[in-house]
């Protein structure tokens, strides 16, 4: 079944957290003054269990999702991430598994994420000096316990990309040395546009370093040029290097919209549905799944809400629409 929204965009990747909770502090997403020890993160019994995550994404397949990524927070706070891995693998209906992370947990655990099935993982660091970088994630980690996850999860066969949210005044002085380090490695490096994510964060348009600065910051060191997505709705402009080193991908939702190919669909560890990742609205479905609701009325309930969807947040971003309160990125994963 194919299910499409107001814009004609099919629902075809589904994006899960399973924990609200996470190690680092990164200011772009769980700035440390407001998520600080007295922050009230979800009680256990409010999460989702395995098997409702696992109901839910058999429910989302029925209606055309592919592909899952497991986000957080940190998802590998979670100890049953495996077996969620594992039973999210085995829906006959799913082709990609993916993992999103800040890699310093990873090391220990990426030969058996892999043997539970997964495929990928997305790994974000900010910076290559360890200063700038425990400066981004609140003094929570140095680089290279990153650096070995990075490599264990390379070395156990999983496919690796890395995330670099770059921000000015931040580590803009750190583009070419990453780039610089992961296309000698192999890496697909992606930059992302810091984005207005939540209500936390400070976001202001004099700190985004735009798709267009970035490119032509690597392409006088390292000429670029552009590449064919890999499928339709793929969230990073493609770029590979002349001298045949690898790729590189930039994520700008800030600069270059992507709405109208947007497939993704995400759900919070509470088991709420977010339509948008900058949504202010979401759809309940923990209560639905606890109080005996049939897996036909629940689907019933998907194809509505996303039958009904008509976000494009980031191609109406500053037309003086009236907001609401965001969805915090740590609740979906960006």
């Amino acid at each position: 079944m194919q299910t499409q929204d107001q814009y004609n965009r099919s629902l075809r990747d589904l994006r899960i957290s399973i924990t609200d909770r996470c190690n680092f502090r990164c200011r772009y997403c769980m700035p440390e003054e407001i998520f600080d020890t007295n922050y009230a993160f979800l009680p256990k019994k409010q999460m989702m269990s395995v098997d409702e995550i696992i109901r839910l994404a058999q429910l989302f397949t029925a209606l055309g999702v592919q592909k899952i990524r497991i986000t957080g927070g940190e998802p590998l706070l979670r100890k049953d991430l495996p077996e969620i891995i594992e039973r999210v693998s085995q829906i006959p209906e799913i082709e990609d598994v993916a993992l999103t992370t800040n890699g310093s947990l990873l090391a220990k655990h990426a030969q058996l994420l892999k043997d539970s099935g997964l495929m990928r993982v997305a790994v974000s660091l900010d910076s290559l000096d360890d200063s700038t970088f425990m400066h981004m994630n609140g003094g929570r980690s140095h680089v290279q316990p990153v650096l070995n996850g990075i490599e264990a999860a390379a070395e156990a066969g999983l496919k690796v990309k890395v995330n670099m949210v770059v921000q000015k005044g931040m580590n803009v002085e750190s583009v070419l040395p990453m780039v610089s380090y992961f296309r000698d490695r192999g890496h697909i490096l992606r930059l992302i546009e810091f984005m207005d994510v939540g209500n936390t964060n400070g976001w202001n348009w004099n700190q985004v370093v735009s798709k267009k600065e970035m490119i032509e910051r690597i392409h006088c060191e390292w000429p670029l040029e552009p590449m064919e997505p890999n499928y339709s709705g793929e969230v990073a402009s493609r770029y590979r290097f002349l001298d045949g080193k690898g790729e590189i991908g930039i994520i700008s939702s800030v600069s270059d919209a992507f709405c109208f190919t947007c497939t993704r669909a995400r759900l919070s560890s509470e088991g709420t549905l977010y339509t948008c990742l900058f949504a202010t609205k979401g759809y309940e479905l923990l209560p639905l799944l606890r109080s005996g609701v049939s897996d036909e009325d629940i689907t019933s309930h998907l194809v509505d809400i996303w039958y009904n969807r008509n976000d494009r947040y980031s191609i109406d971003r500053g037309k003086n629409i009236k907001e609401g309160t965001k969805v915090e990125m740590s609740r979906i994963g960006g």
